[in-house]
């Protein structure tokens, strides 16, 4: 770090304008487990800080969904669609003041692309050549990778934060998830500089006084500090009393008080998050679909949406979300039905053998399911209980479990584990619907393989989607596609939330919309006199 220090105190002194200075302070309920390594990325919050905060992408989407430069200044296509060719700017530099060249972004690719590394994403390269063979960096800022054609080939580049070749490249591919970098040692190229991480506590992020003036220059916040309280109800008192600046996701029925303080906004925006229940159907109890299609039919999701959203949001039937335009509109997911629940569930093995109201199979095990989710979520808590009481009375006992962020991600993901029956996530999908990491047989024991589903029919889809470029010719497909997932029941598809954050008034520049919370982090300030 002495290196990052030396580097930023030769910068560019910070301007007298009124406008620069201050620390904003955001909050929110978990831990940014995967840090600022882009490598083993699955949480939300962590890509939000890798892409808009301590590292950068080659490529940002605009609010119309259209690519714009960012570290990439400009990119091109061949004619035939096999080569992606981008130039990169020559005035971003890492924190420690290696310049950020090609061989940072082939090194990314290259490392994302070994298995050995297990990035959760790889369906973001299943038509990229794999390999040495797949990139060739061309000059210091010039970069080159083969592929075959396909649909959305930028998207992977807006999503995967680009890392440093000079720090990382000694590195075992296998030792890059544990690797201190992520959450010790960070070092990024973007707009803030890595200061410090307690963990389970706060992450702290200074002023980059070397970001290129192209792309905004340094920020005009001194610092900026993400602070984990687990408490919702923290949160919010923590926002109207001013000791944090910004709450994230905001609970539904928080919102009328964070609009009627004088001190705080509400802002909102539509959502490409939706919340499910996963299903492990690796678990007996849970591997014939009826029995999954039952549970559905058994869950009133109106009226949670009711309970819990209070008009913020809508009923999910699968993934994709309303925004896509591979969109089924006309698409109708299992209806609330205990009666016809309890019928079909009457047609598979299990059945209330000895009258104690639990349902059991031919060898006497019970019905019983435990639902993860992770403590201090009052919504998620919610809908667990709420579950368990729906379940009794078809016979299927649940218990509730709620868990602290970082295990509830290592029994989810972790393949060697996967102990739950059912897990209780919100799912933020990439502008690029693309779901063979959840659903693809071949992905059934990779990190994000939550249901280890195996199924033939929704194999040859998802093996089918992404490579029809013309949208007009795909929707059929893609409208298949999400019958064989209401079909199937993997999840159980809850609601489409809109995301709700509370903004102190002293916090400016703050606009939020479906790319996230910070895509205008760097030009978020406060007023001289209300600095800290």
């Amino acid at each position: 770090m002495a290196r990052v220090d030396s580097f930023m105190a030769a910068g560019a002194p910070t301007p007298a304008d009124g406008r620069h200075g201050g620390t904003a302070v955001m909050g929110g309920i978990a831990e940014l487990v995967n840090g600022m390594n882009a490598f083993t990325t699955t949480g939300y919050g962590s890509s939000q800080y890798q892409q808009f905060v301590n590292l950068m992408t080659l490529v940002r989407v605009d609010g119309g969904l259209e690519a714009r430069p960012y570290l990439a200044e400009s990119w091109s296509v061949s004619p035939d669609g096999t080569e992606l060719t981008f130039r990169i700017r020559q005035d971003v530099y890492w924190h420690d003041g290696e310049r950020t060249d090609a061989r940072d972004v082939a090194f990314t690719f290259l490392r994302a692309t070994d298995p050995e590394t297990a990035f959760p994403n790889p369906a973001y390269w299943d038509h990229y050549v794999a390999g040495p063979e797949g990139v060739e960096v061309v000059d210091d800022f010039t970069v080159t990778f083969r592929l075959e054609p396909h649909a959305e080939i930028l998207d992977p580049w807006r999503a995967v934060g680009i890392m440093p070749e000079h720090l990382l490249a000694d590195v075992p591919p296998s030792e890059l998830a544990s690797h201190p970098f992520g959450s010790v040692c960070p070092v990024g190229n973007g707009p803030f500089v890595f200061a410090s991480h307690r963990p389970q506590e706060s992450w702290t992020f200074e002023a980059n006084p070397a970001f290129p003036g192209q792309l905004g220059g340094r920020p005009f916040l001194d610092r900026l500090v993400y602070r984990v309280i687990p408490d919702q109800t923290t949160l919010l008192t923590e926002l109207l009393t001013g000791s944090i600046d910004m709450y994230l996701s905001l609970r539904p029925d928080q919102a009328a008080t964070v609009v009627e303080d004088p001190d705080t906004r509400l802002e909102t925006f539509d959502p490409r998050e939706f919340t499910f229940i996963g299903w492990n159907t690796r678990r007996p109890q849970l591997a014939d679909p009826r029995v999954r299609r039952a549970i559905a039919m058994s869950t009133d999701r109106d009226a949670v949406v009711q309970a819990l959203l209070r008009g913020f949001g809508t009923v999910a039937e699968t993934g994709v979300p309303p925004f896509h335009w591979a969109y089924d509109a006309d698409l109708e997911g299992p209806a609330y039905d205990p009666e016809a629940a309890a019928a079909l569930l009457d047609e598979t093995e299990w059945r209330d053998r000895d009258g104690d109201g639990v349902r059991e199979n031919a060898s006497g095990a019970p019905l019983e399911l435990t639902v993860i989710f992770n403590a201090g979520n009052q919504d998620r808590q919610t809908i667990a209980e709420l579950m368990q009481a729906e379940l009794r009375s078809l016979g299927i006992s649940v218990t509730p479990e709620g868990l602290e962020p970082g295990e509830l991600a290592r029994r989810a993901t972790d393949p060697s584990v996967r102990d739950f029956d059912g897990l209780i996530l919100a799912w933020v999908h990439d502008f690029r619907v693309d779901e063979k990491d959840l659903f693809h047989s071949t992905r059934a024991d990779q990190p994000l393989g939550f249901s280890g589903l195996r199924d033939p029919e929704l194999d040859r889809l998802l093996d089918t989607l992404q490579l029809v470029v013309d949208r007009d010719q795909s929707r059929p497909l893609w409208h298949d596609y999400q019958r064989r997932i209401v079909d199937l029941q993997p999840w159980l598809y809850l609601f489409y939330a809109q995301k709700l954050t509370g903004v102190s008034r002293r916090l400016q520049g703050v606009e939020v919309d479906f790319r996230g919370e910070v895509v205008t982090v760097g030009d978020w300030r406060i007023q001289e006199a209300e600095s800290r």
